[in-house]
């Protein structure tokens, strides 16, 4: 079978899997500039079109290309001639490119670097502590526990601290590793008989890098918990960094208790959703590294669509840099409003009420409605109550009296109280803030 036919296939194979719009914009583009034993070279127009395939379908096209040839083939991505100024490799994706001979398993994003990474003040705090870790390895802050909502940037630092530790010490051995890939490598081991080569592969790296631990809490994944309790064990042991990052604080997490208190013994930090500043910048920074300009009223616009998702901005941004390279459209605001006008008009923004609050917050804290709207002063009431005050206040923007009113007819007083406390809570309890956040991302949904 020639080239052209497994790539035709390939496609055709894709195509009934996906929408067609998102087949239309991201799959078409793509070219086959050439195949040998072990690799099939891709060739895309430009590197927001890489970055986002190799994110999101990378693993549809291995294996749409393994079912048609019968093999496993691995994917080399090519810039193409409508973006010849990416073509060659910055000194960090050089890196990426020593990385990819050093790493155990995937490689990191070139991209992925401190340069490339926005700091704004909800994130700056873990930037630091990632910086701290990527120039000393520090038992004080080992392991490293990175975590924050979806799209904020964990990864982008996780890969950060590979990049930077290799290119001060390209000999030294990291492990990056999604938390879905270590399980699938040692289930591998396990069925294959290989497990001392497995414990080898991630026991005698320098710097283990662990992505979304959180998957780890869903059923059925005991075994890989009890395996990576004795990595962790072993890598802490011989002085070897690690660092994790997660969607929820430690506690939140339904893993083994031992596991728990492993990832609290070093430093924890969290990721803020972005202010709309933070948000304009990362924009502009994207673009300037696709050497596009975008105006101001653009930036304005992207940032204020209302996601605190940084990728799901990036992706609006690569379809308008993918439209505009496709169609040789300029990019202006018409353009953009005209480009995005169909995923705009599918997002609806919900409603919230101090009904949904309350019902949400007495599920959370498994109490009842009734609890949220008496008088009772047991501690285990009192701060549901006073969250979902808080959150009366902050999401429906209600008035002190009439928060009141439908909290039993208790005085503003009482409801300015709480509402003062849970904010002062949130600024000095990490825990806490994590607890409100997690109930804002439920009340969202």
């Amino acid at each position: 079978m020639s080239t052209t036919d497994i790539w035709k296939k390939c496609l055709e194979s894709v195509k009934g899997q996906i929408p067609s719009q998102h087949f239309n914009t991201w799959f078409k583009p793509i070219k086959v500039a050439g195949i040998n034993e072990t690799s099939l070279e891709l060739e895309v127009p430009n590197r927001f079109f890489l970055e986002w395939l190799r994110d999101h379908y990378l693993l549809l096209i291995q294996e749409a290309v393994a079912k048609v040839s019968q093999r496993e083939y691995s994917i080399v991505w090519r810039i193409g001639k409508m973006a010849p100024r990416a073509a060659a490799l910055t000194s960090h994706a050089q890196t990426a490119a020593v990385a990819e001979r050093v790493l155990t398993n995937t490689s990191l994003n070139p991209y992925y670097t401190f340069e490339n990474f926005v700091v704004g003040k909800d994130n700056q705090l873990a930037h630091a502590a990632c910086i701290a870790v990527a120039n000393q390895f520090s038992n004080k802050y080992n392991p490293l526990f990175v975590y924050g909502g979806v799209g904020l940037g964990k990864t982008h630092l996780l890969q950060a601290i590979g990049h930077r530790v290799l290119q001060k010490t390209v000999s030294t051995k990291v492990c990056y590793y999604t938390s879905e890939g270590f399980m699938n490598e040692f289930i591998g081991a396990m069925q294959r008989s290989k497990m001392d080569d497995f414990r080898n592969k991630f026991r005698r790296t320098d710097l283990l890098l662990i992505d979304d631990v959180q998957f780890w809490a869903i059923g059925g994944k005991e075994r890989t918990q009890e395996e990576f309790f004795h990595t962790f064990n072993a890598l802490y042991e011989a002085h070897k960094q690690i660092v994790i990052t997660c969607d929820k604080y430690p506690r939140d997490l339904g893993l083994e208790e031992r596991l728990r208190s492993r990832f609290e013994m070093g430093l924890i930090v969290d990721i803020q959703p972005p202010d709309m500043e933070t948000k304009m910048a990362i924009l502009q920074k994207k673009a300037a590294l696709e050497s596009i300009t975008l105006s101001e009223d653009i930036t304005l616009f992207l940032a204020s669509l209302g996601s605190s998702n940084i990728r799901e901005l990036e992706g609006y941004l690569a379809r308008i840099i993918a439209v505009s390279s496709l169609s040789g459209k300029e990019i202006t605001l018409h353009m953009v409003k005209d480009t995005l006008k169909n995923i705009i008009q599918d997002k609806t923004v919900k409603t919230i009420t101090i009904d949904n609050i309350q019902k949400v917050v007495s599920s959370y804290f498994n109490i009842n409605i009734s609890d949220l709207k008496s008088k009772r002063r047991l501690q285990n009431l009192v701060m549901p109550r006073q969250i979902a005050m808080y959150l009366a206040r902050e999401c429906c923007k209600s008035s002190f009296p009439e928060i009141g009113t439908v909290f039993g007819n208790k005085d503003h007083s009482t409801v300015i109280h709480a509402v003062n406390k849970v904010k002062r809570m949130m600024e000095k309890d990490q825990e806490q803030r994590m607890v409100v956040r997690s109930i804002k991302e439920i009340l969202n949904k």
